[in-house]
């Protein structure tokens, strides 16, 4: 079989967060592949970069006091790190904020400005006074214009699924700080597809799954949109040539980036770009989620075809996954980081499960936990590795830790073994891991059959070489299932390798009998997963319940005094001991039945920040669910850094009568609490609650 050469990328994961077990789905399943791809003598390489431009990489590094460049090398690390502890192997793993990537973005743009596919115009955009900036669609929220849904971005709702201008929200308002955006004329450059129908329209079901292909085709009913390439100043990205304070849409450079990894994978290893990406003989393709199909499926090909440069072979698109049949959630703890699954379970064990659940298709897989726990420990231990863990330790402890001959019946059975061998390697070629692991174990279950019915434990009381053939038969289909098992599971086929005195295995080494051979001591290859590992993780990985003791009370109209000179909106001391009937606050009693009278209200935090000029405030954001923001102003800062609270649901007195203050009007006041030994606590509700819900 002559040798291919195949480029192979995942979807680059944004620097503005960490790496969770949601993302390793598609970076697990593209390691796998590619590694068979090596195994297979096939020059492969597997390129990627973190994503590290937009609006929200430089709003997060303006909070943290640092610059972007800073905040997306600290990103770089970690996920470096959590990749690498997965196994996942890139070849190159880079950064969209490169020279490779700029100098592509603007080659590409250029060939749109030559062919004429670019448009500009005109267009009124939200712009936030306060935030002093144009805002993305992601950073505007509002009720969705067609189902009246509330808390949907500026683009699309995730209720009705419709698209929209973020100019057609109901109650628009800034998710950075609440305010309400004027509207202002920007100018925006248009990558215009419709001159790309036909190409597109023939491209479509050639390099995409038919689903894919057939739902993309929908768009093609009337003329196809131009594509909106940039963005305002201020912005974290590749300024537009010859168009000051206009920049790169994110999304135009992050699929570049895959280009641009691999000439920087290039110049490192003395090769040429154009002698891979270029070359007509060389496969190209993408890993991603069904999420993001129309940047990689409508506007990267044509992309690619307006710039000269060659498209991929295939987009390979998988589905989401679920938790125990349900959304990941920080309230289950089932929304868990790659980090803190590590430092409970290892590794091998995520990817030898959902490489029993990934089947090539763009169905969502499901992690449930229970399972996991029972598929590995059957499985992978009980079926699998419990063959060389008896087969070896027992040849050691009888027979000197010499291997002889296979007998007959095993023989056969290590043929038989061999002879899935096609049939495996096809369903890692149509990434089909869920029947690939299926024929592996197959075959383990076949081979404890045997092994059980020869009992060698027996049989080396009355007839040690009779136990010593039995046993090489069962060591060699066990090197059979680790040569198998090496895309998925490369540290315990490293191990099987050293147990047998062997290099690194490649599928030509199947065939390979190990007879008349010492076989080395036994080190484990998998453990039991214990199930209170996983209850530690999951707990590990859960948002803290909300704190039990009595909430701040609400101080009453005629109590001025209580507020601080900066005017603390109503947000006064927690009192110093808990009060079963009524609540204290400044020198004011509120009796049971006013506090009966508090509308409790769960809020979401969208955004929460000092108020310059006072050394107490913080200024809350709020989605309480009513279409806008409330703003909110507290007097916590000293107990609290404003950024623990953004994306928590907090609890809120929603009915209390909006006050004036200096830096603003305050809508109500945010619940805290006061812990045993004096401390404050935020009253946080289940970052599952519905904002707005009610607490009774």
């Amino acid at each position: 079989m002559a040798q291919r050469r195949i480029i192979v990328t995942s979807a680059l994961p944004y620097a503005n967060g960490a790496i969770h077990i949601g993302h390793l789905v598609e970076y697990l399943q593209t390691d796998f592949w590619v590694r068979f791809q090596k195994m297979r003598g096939n020059n492969c390489v597997y390129v990627c970069a973190d994503d590290t431009h937009g609006t929200p990489i430089m709003v997060r590094a303006r909070k943290e006091g640092i610059t972007p460049e800073e905040l997306i090398a600290r990103s770089h690390a970690e996920h470096s790190a959590d990749f690498a502890d997965f196994g996942v192997a890139f070849d190159n793993y880079y950064s969209t904020n490169s020279p490779e990537n700029k100098a592509f973005c603007e080659d590409i743009y250029s060939k749109m400005l030559e062919q004429q596919v670019l448009s500009s115009k005109m267009m009124p955009q939200m712009y936030c006074e306060h935030d002093q900036m144009f805002l993305p669609d992601r950073f505007i929220k509002g009720t969705c214009p067609k189902c009246g849904a509330p808390d949907q971005y500026g683009d699309s709702c995730d209720h009705c699924g419709s698209t929209y201008s973020p100019t057609d929200l109901v109650e628009p308002h800034c998710a950075i700080c609440g305010a309400t955006p004027a509207l202002r004329d920007s100018e925006h450059i248009y990558f215009e597809l419709e001159p790309f129908r036909d190409f597109l329209s023939e491209w479509l079901p050639a390099h995409t799954p038919a689903d894919i292909a057939n739902k993309l085709r929908e768009w093609f009913g009337e003329p196809l949109r131009g594509w909106d390439i940039s963005r305002d100043a201020p912005y974290f990205g590749f300024g537009i040539p010859g168009r000051p304070g206009k920049f790169f849409y994110v999304w135009v450079d992050a699929p570049i980036g895959y280009m641009a990894s691999l000439k920087n994978w290039c110049g490192k290893n003395g090769q040429k770009f154009e002698d891979w990406w270029q070359d007509a003989g060389t496969e190209i393709y993408h890993f991603i989620g069904k999420d993001i199909v129309r940047f990689h499926c409508l506007f990267w090909p044509s992309m690619l075809r307006c710039g000269g440069y060659r498209g991929p072979t295939q987009v390979f698109v998988h589905g989401f996954l679920t938790v125990n049949g349900e959304k990941m959630s920080k309230s289950k703890g089932t929304f868990i980081s790659a980090r803190t699954y590590l430092d409970h379970l290892d590794p091998a064990a995520l990817r030898f499960y959902f490489a029993c659940k990934l089947n090539g298709t763009t169905d969502d897989i499901d992690l449930n936990l229970d399972d996991f726990v029972q598929r590995v420990n059957s499985d992978l231990v009980g079926k699998i590795t419990n063959l060389a863990s008896r087969g070896a330790q027992m040849l050691h402890k009888s027979l000197g830790g010499q291997a002889g001959t296979m007998d007959d019946a095993g023989r056969a059975l290590w043929r038989g073994a061999l002879s899935r061998a096609d049939a495996i390697a096809a369903a890692y070629e149509d990434r089909d891991f869920c029947k690939a692991m299926t024929l592996v174990r197959d075959i383990a279950e076949e081979a404890n059959r045997y092994f059980d019915a020869a009992a060698p434990w027996s049989l080396v009381k009355t007839d040690p070489e009779a136990a010593r053939r039995v046993l090489t038969s069962i060591l060699n289909v066990f090197r059979a299932l680790a040569i198998y098992l090496q895309p998925v599971l490369p540290a315990y086929a490293a191990k099987t390798a050293s147990l047998f005195g062997e290099a690194a295995y490649t599928w030509a080494d199947l065939p390979t009998a190990f007879e008349n051979r010492p076989v080395g001591k036994y080190e484990y290859l998998a453990t039991r997963i214990d199930p209170k590992a996983v209850e530690a993780m999951v707990a590990a990985s859960a948002t803290p319940p909300p704190a039990a003791p009595v909430a701040t009370a609400p101080a009453a109209p005629a109590a001025s005094g209580s507020a601080s000179k900066e005017g603390a909106a109503g947000m006064t001391p927690a009192p110093r001991q808990p009060v079963a009937a009524s609540a204290q606050s400044a020198g004011v009693v509120v009796s049971i039945d006013d506090f009966a009278k508090l509308d409790l209200r769960v809020a979401h935090v969208v955004a929460a920040e000092a108020v310059e000029g006072s050394d107490k405030l913080i200024r809350f954001s709020l989605d309480l669910g009513e279409g806008r923001l409330r703003q909110i102003f507290s007097g916590i800062r000293k107990a609290f850094a404003p950024e623990s609270f953004i994306g928590k649901n907090v609890v809120v007195v929603a009915n209390l009568a909006p006050r004036k203050m200096r830096f603003g009007v305050s809508e109500g006041m945010v619940l805290t609490a006061e812990n045993p030994d004096g401390s404050l606590a935020a009253v946080l509700a289940s970052d599952d609650a519905a904002p707005g819900a009610k607490i009774s």
